[in-house]
């Protein structure tokens, strides 16, 4: 049992004894004590105040004193108003750290056949370009908030939903017909999503210039878009699609592969995966369906010109289209069919889509039709809505080809973390395999690190130099802690070093704060399954670092000549580097063991 949980406990017990009131324990969190007064954790009195008929100060006062008689844990307490500042035993930290230890899956929780079925959808290309940093954002956040929420007994299943059909694909497709000369990616030498890509920035392109044609003839930017022969092409081809053409739809494989082929090699790099992936050509029409069945319930409504709607403004909300008038349907509906296929293959507790704050309203709406439409999470679903990520230059754009490719970005951080690690002397003595592998995690780490450090709903700028930084708060400072501490271990072990019994050492002022670092993982964790932050993980893990090198720095581990207390010392690094090792691959990170 954690030490917070041991104090909780004991301060319900404490007030029942007094004040003969009921209190749950998990309702009582201890809180790390404030710098400036005495104490490890402190405890809020306020709420029996009334039940003890004293003044906050006299209950935190009484309140203390029953700890002191009645559990080991609590040496001596201070009250300031009313707050229970309560002073550990000493050597009782020692068995925190014990359980550590001992705990091979310290700070998670294992789910069981009746934990929670949560699915977590991320990523959401599109097939008509290569994954951009954008992408990269939304790709790390979802794959590490779910592993956060296995590590807090949930079942998972990680999902993506590929958006392979519409005008944007075609313009792709019309494209490499014109003007790529059959030309594939094995001929091009490049990968099919980057083909594929070029293929999008070659149509607007070409659409632009004949714009600027037609306006040159005297046409209102309206007249030039509507005359465009271009733009014309595109959605015939678009028809003809839907038509189900089988020249085009050959094409739309085909082309759909060499994209599929191409963002598997990048999730690869990343390292991140999918338990089943959806196609929006596949449930556009499963969502036109419910929402028919939905109009014959007389949950929507239809106009006169053919159209079907839902009301929301009960909700606050307006009038939304499902299908058009000629019974195309739109996103919302393709939406809709993606949730009734995930519903039927999966008992969905909670449904998460990992989406771009622009899309707050999007799924407003969604929540409320899902939940019309009789899928029971739909009014419970969660859109972990995130911030932008630009570079400092700015924003991207796909069209013009201005966006930050993840495989050149990916490519260019790894080069980097190479370059810098051979600088300071980190790689010497390493065989080549040794250095890729390295250079490979830190600057991967260095990549996902910096993105998920930062909350989640907050915009960000992704600096790429400050990413691999040694120093501060990155990933790098954190992987190469992590290598000297497992370096130290290994050292002991090489010299022989038998562990003594170090449960009746007196752990100084730097090992106490360590431990109790280390005894918050676990709320640590839960709290970033609670409110989906990655981030908390991340700053936590860099905290224990920060707080393991003043450790490392006050503190002598392989000379100290009393064993016990070189025992202690070889745990608490022992358990740091766990703790470090849990944390990053919370956030798909992983860690060297040289360095």
């Amino acid at each position: 049992m954690s030490l917070d949980k041991i104090i909780s406990e004991s301060v319900s017990k404490a007030v029942k004894a007094l004040y003969d009131v009921d209190t749950d324990p998990a309702a009582i969190v201890p809180q790390a004590t404030r710098k400036e007064f005495e104490g490890n954790l402190t405890v809020v009195v306020f709420p029996w105040v009334k039940a003890a008929r004293k003044s906050p100060e006299a209950t935190g006062e009484e309140i203390g004193r029953w700890l002191v008689e009645n559990e080991a844990a609590v040496e001596r307490f201070n009250v300031v108003k009313g707050f229970l500042n309560l002073v550990i035993t000493p050597t009782y930290w020692n068995s925190v750290l014990a359980g550590i230890e001992s705990d091979e899956n310290y700070g998670t929780i294992a789910a069981t056949a009746d934990s929670p079925l949560v699915m977590v959808e991320y990523s959401s290309p599109n097939t008509n370009k290569p994954l951009h940093l954008g992408h990269l954002r939304n790709i790390l956040l979802g794959y590490s908030l779910s592993q956060i929420l296995k590590a807090c007994g949930n079942r998972v299943v990680k999902t993506n939903i590929v958006n392979d059909r519409g005008i944007h694909i075609c313009k792709s497709m019309l494209a490499w017909q014109k003007w790529f000369d059959g030309r594939k990616p094995a001929d091009a030498g490049v990968k099919g999503d980057h083909l594929v890509g070029d293929c999008y920035v070659a149509f607007d392109k070409h659409y632009k210039a004949e714009l600027a044609e037609l306006k040159a003839r005297g046409m209102s930017d309206e007249e030039a878009e509507a005359a465009s022969t271009l733009m014309a092409e595109a959605r015939e081809m678009l028809r003809r699609w839907e038509a189900r053409d089988p020249e085009i739809r050959a094409l739309w494989q085909e082309m759909n592969t060499w994209v599929y082929d191409g963002f598997d090699a990048t999730y690869r790099r990343m390292g991140v995966d999918f338990d089943k992936i959806y196609y929006e050509s596949e449930t556009y029409l499963e969502g036109k369906e419910k929402v028919l069945e939905g109009l014959d319930k007389g949950v929507l409504y239809r106009r006169e010109d053919g159209s079907v709607w839902a009301d929301l403004t009960a909700d606050g909300l307006d009038h939304k289209l499902l299908l058009r008038s000629d019974g195309t349907s739109v996103y919302m509906t393709q939406d809709i069919g993606t949730a009734k296929l995930r519903f039927r293959d999966y008992p969905i507790d909670k449904m998460i889509y990992v989406v771009g704050n622009e899309q707050n309203y999007h799924f407003q709406v969604l929540s409320l039709l899902l939940d019309r439409l009789g899928f029971s999470w739909g009014k419970d679903l969660v859109h972990f809505s995130y911030g932008m990520v630009e570079l400092p230059e700015g924003k991207m754009k796909s069209r013009e080809g201005t966006v930050v490719d993840a495989d050149d970005l990916m490519a260019e951080m790894v080069d980097t973390a190479r370059e810098v690690s051979q600088q300071l002397g980190k790689l010497d003595g390493l065989s080549d395999a040794e250095i890729a592998d390295i250079a490979e995690t830190v600057g991967m780490g260095a990549l996902k690190y910096f993105l998920l450090k930062v909350d989640p709903r907050k915009n960000m700028t992704f600096n790429p130099k400050e990413s691999i930084d040694f120093n501060g708060n990155t990933g790098p400072f954190i992987q190469y802690t992590y290598a000297r501490i497992r370096s130290v271990l290994r050292r002991a072990e090489e010299a022989g070093f038998k562990h003594a019994d170090y449960m009746n050492v007196t752990p100084n002022e730097k090992e106490i704060a360590l431990i109790q670092r280390l005894g918050d993982y676990p709320a640590v964790v839960a709290e970033a399954g609670r409110s989906y932050s990655p981030a908390l993980i991340a700053n936590y893990v860099y905290e224990l670092v920060k707080q393991y090198n003043q450790f490392y720095h006050d503190c002598s581990i392989l000379r100290e000549e009393d064993a016990a207390i070189c025992s202690l010392r070889l745990a608490l690094s022992d358990a740091t580097a766990r703790v470090i090792r849990s944390g990053m691959a919370l956030l798909g990170i992983r860690v060297p063991e040289r360095m």
